[in-house]
């Protein structure tokens, strides 16, 4: 079979291969991240202010597309090492459906919601309004995002990474050129302001899942997809759901984190607001390279589980770890040598860059320690251990880090805050190492 090369290529090149173009485009699609908050932030603070506050959402809907797609790929990945090809069909045509279900349900209710998500931490009038209006166009490519993700993972489950990395690419650079036309308006484009924002994100969205199509349907994968595999069959669904949904936990429960955050930063000010938005959009840049790491192991650690390859799945957890700790050691030297510039790349008020400098250097000194709960929770999603890897999502994301910051911002403010993110790390560190361990030691690999 064509995938065979998962578990026969040696690994450290093998993790390359597969990792470094998600890398890539990862790298741009943080890049695409904060060029439009770039110029969303030229509009005025309270467009920033209000796209911020639109995140959480946003980021929950990408978490069920992510997070569902992450099951796609578990499913398929262990199949197809298994050697059992028909049920690697049937959780790629089961997952695309449940998919479209997913997208429209989203639609409708993102939609309906908002104006009474964004009261909840804005008195603005004119924050509501722009907020209300970006999301409108942004939630009503739900449907697009769903599908796109879907078929990104299910061609990662097979090793097309290059494909995957063709289409992010596309879509994130369309996205980028179309920002500032209809954002600003130039030639015959009129001027959108926020509006032109969400629309040029869902039309590079939609770029990107046309290549998917035309290239899936150019050159078919080694799985089929189609109506032969739609019978009903409970066991793949809940497969899917059992891996998907803590997945999608573990990706929405930042928008739960940046909510809660909002609401503790907001009683001091605004500027902290926009501060706690601008650090996501850079953490975005800064974690999406160890991400990417992580998208590229998960077929591959998730086949050679299947194939019952358990040296191959604990030396490809090591080398990753280690690159991922690569990665994160140069995002806290840049944060460092560079905090003020980075905050000043998205507003002009001094005081807010003065906050955000501040921010940025405290909240970093976790950023190499993460890696550990990074590659332990991509491991174990890969691995089909989605509730496990979920336990490290709840500690990162929740269970320590907002009742660390609420008790610490009592004591010292918003500085108290960004100390909860380096402290919470460091003790979900040391959680992951035991969740994992535990984790693979029930399972049938006894060396790891």
């Amino acid at each position: 079979m064509e995938e065979n090369f998962m578990k026969e290529k040696p690994v450290f090149s093998l993790i390359l291969s597969m990792s470094l173009p998600m890398v890539l485009s990862m790298l741009v699609n943080s890049l695409y991240n904060i060029v439009d908050s770039f110029f969303v932030a030229k509009i005025s603070e309270d467009a920033m202010t209000a796209l911020s506050l639109v995140f959480p959402v946003q980021n929950f809907i990408t978490a069920v597309a992510v997070g569902f797609g992450i099951g796609i790929n578990a499913v398929i990945s262990i199949h197809l090492g298994a050697g059992d090809k028909t049920t690697a069909n049937i959780a790629a045509t089961h997952g695309l459906i449940l998919s479209v279900i997913h997208g429209v349900c989203i639609t409708f209710v993102s939609i309906a919601m908002m104006p009474a998500f964004l009261r909840m931490f804005s008195s603005s009038d004119n924050v509501i309004d722009l907020g209300t209006r970006y999301a409108t166009i942004a939630f009503a490519f739900s449907l697009i995002i769903m599908l796109e993700i879907s078929f990104e993972k299910i061609f990662q489950s097979v090793g097309r990474m290059k494909v995957t990395m063709v289409a992010l690419m596309c879509g994130c650079i369309s996205n980028i050129i179309l920002d500032p036309i209809l954002i600003f308006g130039i030639g015959f484009f009129p001027a959108m302001g926020i509006d032109g924002a969400a629309l040029a994100t869902g039309i590079g969205q939609v770029v990107a899942l046309v290549i998917y199509l035309a290239i899936y349907l150019k050159r078919p994968l080694p799985i089929s997809i189609g109506r032969t595999y739609l019978a009903s069959n409970k066991r793949i669904d809940c497969k899917l759901y059992a891996i998907g949904i803590p997945a999608t936990l573990n990706m929405a429960l930042p928008s739960v984190l940046v909510s809660c955050l909002n609401a503790l930063l907001a009683v001091y000010a605004q500027n902290y607001v926009v501060v706690l938005g601008i650090y996501y959009k850079l953490q975005t840049f800064l974690y999406l390279p160890a991400n990417g790491i992580v998208q590229g192991i998960r077929p591959i650690i998730g086949y050679n589980f299947g194939a019952r390859e358990y040296k191959r799945v604990k030396k490809i957890y090591t080398i990753t770890l280690c690159m991922s700790g690569i990665i994160m050691a140069f995002g806290t030297v840049i944060c460092l040598a560079a905090s003020g510039s980075l905050i000043g790349m998205f507003t002009d008020n001094p005081e807010t860059v003065a906050a955000g400098r501040i921010a940025l250097c405290i909240i970093s000194a976790g950023f190499i320690v993460s890696a550990v709960s990074v590659t332990s929770s991509g491991a174990l999603e890969g691995l089909g251990k989605g509730a496990q890897s979920l336990v490290i999502s709840m500690c990162r994301y929740v269970v320590i880090i907002i009742p660390i910051a609420f008790v610490l911002s009592r004591i010292w403010g918003p500085i108290g805050v960004w100390n909860a993110f380096w402290v919470s790390e460091t003790i979900t560190a040391v959680i992951s190492v035991l969740v994992y361990r535990k984790s693979v030691q029930k399972t049938t690999c006894p060396d790891l």
